[in-house]
């Protein structure tokens, strides 16, 4: 089994980061609608789960737990000007389901704003919502934050999960780049962020307890970064995860010295924004599987033979 300190030295590293450019959390105030006000919004709301996960496993020390909430408290107050930027999101985009799936994790941490929920529930009434064309994927995300939030999901999971492409089992072999991604997804939203491993079908688990060792290992030789902690997170979500001594070697000696995780190969050059939108999805997915893993590593431990 994978060295806990290794797994655990990661997510330090991934946070010290993150929290060094927290004013990278930004949103573009005047940017035109029609080439997509809610873009910027994704990395504020990935940061709410990470953080959520690390403040739900309890297994941070307490520096990272420190940072984690200076992070959501910038994240909240200052990027999201303290929910008031998903109201105007909202606003401008009424259909899009992002405000709402950026807002739940901060929601779930104790922050709220009634005018954001209000709105919300007004299109969750709308026939126009629920018809929204989606990947089976995406629509299964959707359903598990309805869910979450205490809404009937319009449809429930459990009629979604057999159209995306982890649900159908198909050819191992034909998993490439997308598909993977669609893959570790479909994981996330079926356990929760890893907090239900019994949200994962049997079928499933099983189907991914053969296969997923493959692609750690092919996702590894490639050097993608990004994808294989990914995939190290829906190890740890599994009910008997692996935790693989060679992908978590491999991931770990690819994190820079500042902590910083490249998406591909080795780091990007070029301005520090364009590095940073580079760079902060896996360094994010890298605090996310340390927590995951760490967590997954120490109850083994507990329950490992005296």
């Amino acid at each position: 089994m994978t060295s806990t300190r290794l797994i655990h030295t990661v997510g330090t590293g991934a946070l010290e980061w993150l929290h060094a450019h927290r004013d990278q959390f930004r949103l573009e105030q005047d940017v035109d609608p029609e080439v997509g006000f809610l873009e910027r919004f994704k990395p504020i709301g990935e940061l709410a789960i990470i953080c959520k996960v690390l403040f739900r496993e309890g297994v941070a020390g307490s520096r990272q737990a420190q940072l984690a909430r200076q992070l959501l408290d910038h994240a909240w107050g200052h990027a999201l000007d303290g929910g008031r930027m998903l109201v105007r999101g909202q606003r401008i985009e009424p259909l899009s389901p992002i405000p709402f799936e950026v807002y739940l994790p901060f929601k779930e941490l104790g922050y709220s704003d009634p005018e954001m929920e209000r709105a919300f529930r007004r299109v969750q009434r709308l026939e126009s919502f629920a018809a929204l064309e989606m990947s089976s994927v995406r629509r299964l995300g959707l359903s598990a934050v309805q869910r979450r939030y205490g809404l009937p999901p319009r449809p429930p999971e459990s009629e979604v999960v057999g159209r995306t492409w982890l649900g159908r089992t198909p050819e191992p072999w034909t998993a490439e780049g997308h598909i993977a991604y669609d893959i570790t997804h479909t994981v996330f939203h079926l356990t929760d962020w890893g907090e239900n491993p019994e949200g994962l079908p049997t079928p499933l688990a099983d189907y991914l307890a053969v296969w997923l060792p493959v692609w750690l290992d092919d996702w590894l030789d490639l050097q993608r970064w990004d994808l294989l902690g990914e995939l190290l997170v829906v190890d740890a979500c599994l009910p008997r995860p692996t935790l693989d001594e060679r992908a978590w070697e491999g991931f770990a000696a690819a994190q820079q010295p500042d902590g910083a995780m490249p998406a591909l190969r080795t780091m990007p050059q070029g301005e520090p924004d364009e590095v940073f939108d580079l760079v902060y999805h896996p360094t994010l997915v890298a605090a996310f599987a340390s927590v995951l893993a760490t967590s997954r590593a120490l109850t083994q431990l507990a329950h490992a033979p005296a």
